[in-house]
């Protein structure tokens, strides 16, 4: 009986079979797609050189991230970036290096969203009594917008962005819980089979609501970011280099940043009055409703130790404003201390429990050291330096405005650190070597800093906050997509960067 079996059954798996597995349940014609790009990478070393080879798996690696919702980029992304160290493109201590720079998003990613999610229950109760209080879908968003600018100029964009991604997420589960049949579903189904028929145009418009409030979150975070020393790491780079502080820099960026910010709040003035854009979904009736008798629930169920948990919640999320706003020490730090805290006075001491707490948050920690791999061959191949050569190679406001155009166009498609950073450098060298004036200088960094904040809007991997909500848990949820990122975010884009180069260009 043994050895028919054995003899039935094949030596080693077939060719179909190890298709099957690889890059599990992506589409068929992704995983044939991953694996072309990987042999032609190979033909293209030894035939069109290093540099070739390299614009090609930059070109693949940002096309894994467009097809975040068939397959989490790690794992197609991450074949990419180890090919372009076997084909020593690049080096491991090159990485290593890349991977120190950016190792305050990394601790930021790990520790403060892992932070937040001790404080979602506090967090949900609060945004939920404003939400359901605020009727006009179009002061909703707006207020959205503006106040998660406000927050990014002073505290951390991602940051920002992970609570208001938690607590949608946590309205998106609540109303799931509510009208499945089959209770909660973490499995995204794309047919909805496990939402009753009744629900499903009602949790279509739900999604869409919930895409346009991230969306104009996500967009807040960039034109708030601009603004001050601290809304983004580049602009520590960027200040640094140009000895500016915090004063310092606010006044020399104003005059592009304030008229850039109010431009924004236009933009989602007239998106959302017009719905175009994929703007415009009101918040159902039915849903408003379930969310309000969810909340009411809640608030009749609470026992007084879960209102004293909530208190200690508060407690803790004040000090974490406080501390971020003073900047007391390195962002992922501060979000250790958020969970020390947060998990010790509330009594959340089971290894397990603290262990989900860092779910959402590593993939896309693991995500963007194979991002810093792909930066490394970059520098490695000096694959920028022919259009900043060019760049600096210009005179007056034309250098200044292109200064900012190439900034936008290597920062959307690269990291803003890395671009501010090689950017500063030369422009550095060109004040010390007296080849350029003070007043040119300043002008150049404030270019780099709209540079990098404003049009790498266009793209989800121009900005890491874009890049965390593309690859979040809620995304394959509502819908969101590469495609319908690049979409809703493009009249924001085209806007704000027509405004930022036009007071860029007449201000030099």
């Amino acid at each position: 009986m043994s050895s028919t079996n054995t003899a039935s059954s094949p030596a080693y798996p077939t060719v179909s079979a190890s298709l099957h597995l690889f890059l599990g349940r992506s589409p068929l014609w992704y995983k044939k797609l991953v694996l072309f790009c990987l042999a032609l990478n190979v033909v293209l070393y030894f035939t069109a050189g290093p540099l070739i080879t390299s614009w090609f798996i930059l070109v693949e690696f940002i096309g894994t991230l467009a097809m975040a919702l068939k397959c989490f980029p790690l794992q197609p992304g991450g074949l990419f970036a180890i090919q372009a160290l076997a084909l020593q493109l690049t080096d491991t201590h090159m990485v290593y290096e890349e991977v120190e720079h950016g190792l305050p998003v990394i601790l930021l990613v790990i520790f403060m969203v892992a932070g937040v999610h001790f404080l979602r229950d506090v967090l949900f109760r609060v945004i939920n009594h404003v939400l359901l209080g605020i009727q006009s879908r179009l002061i909703v968003n707006v207020t959205t917008l503006v106040v998660i600018a406000i927050l990014s100029a002073f505290l951390d964009a991602l940051t920002i962005l992970a609570i208001l991604i938690a607590i949608a997420t946590s309205f998106y589960d609540v109303y799931e819980l509510v009208v499945s049949k089959v209770g909660y579903h973490e499995d995204p189904d794309p047919n909805d089979n496990h939402i009753d028929e009744l629900h499903r145009q009602d949790l279509d418009n739900f999604r869409a609501f919930l895409r346009g409030l991230l969306m104009h979150g996500a967009i807040g975070t960039a034109i708030g970011g601009v603004c001050t020393l601290v809304g983004e790491p580049e602009n520590l780079v960027i200040g640094n280099e140009a000895g500016w502080d915090f004063v310092t820099f606010l006044a020399m960026v104003s005059p592009a940043t304030i008229p850039t910010l109010l431009a924004g709040i236009a933009t989602c003035l007239v998106v959302e009055r017009f719905g175009w854009f994929n703007y415009g979904a009101e918040l159902p009736v039915n849903v408003r409703q379930i969310l309000a008798d969810e909340d009411r629930k809640l608030r009749e169920s609470t026992t007084p130790t879960q209102r004293l948990v909530m208190k200690f919640q508060a407690i803790v999320g004040l000090l974490m404003v406080v501390a971020l706003s003073m900047h007391l020490a390195e962002i992922g730090l501060i979000g250790l201390g958020v969970i020390i805290l947060a998990t010790a006075i509330t009594g959340v001491t089971d290894e397990h429990k603290i262990a989900e707490a860092f779910m959402p948050g590593l993939p896309f920690a693991a995500l963007l050291v194979m991002f810093y791999v792909i930066v490394a061959m970059i520098q490695s191949q000096s694959m920028f330096n022919p259009i900043m050569h060019w760049v600096m190679s210009l005179d007056g406001s034309i250098q200044v405005f292109m200064v900012f155009i190439t900034n936008g166009f290597l920062s959307a498609i690269s990291d803003n650190v890395f671009v501010a950073t090689i950017y500063m450098d030369q422009i550095t060298l060109l004040l010390d070597q007296g080849l350029i004036t003070r007043e040119t200088f300043d002008a150049q960094s404030v270019a780099v800093v709209m540079g990098t904040g404003i049009p790498s809007m266009s793209t989800p991997n121009g900005q890491a906050a874009f890049l965390f909500l593309l690859t979040s848990a809620l995304a394959p949820k509502i819908r969101l997509g590469y495609g319908r990122m690049v979409y809703m975010a493009l009249p924001y884009f085209v806007v704000c960067t027509l405004v930022a180069g036009i007071i860029i260009f007449y201000s030099t």
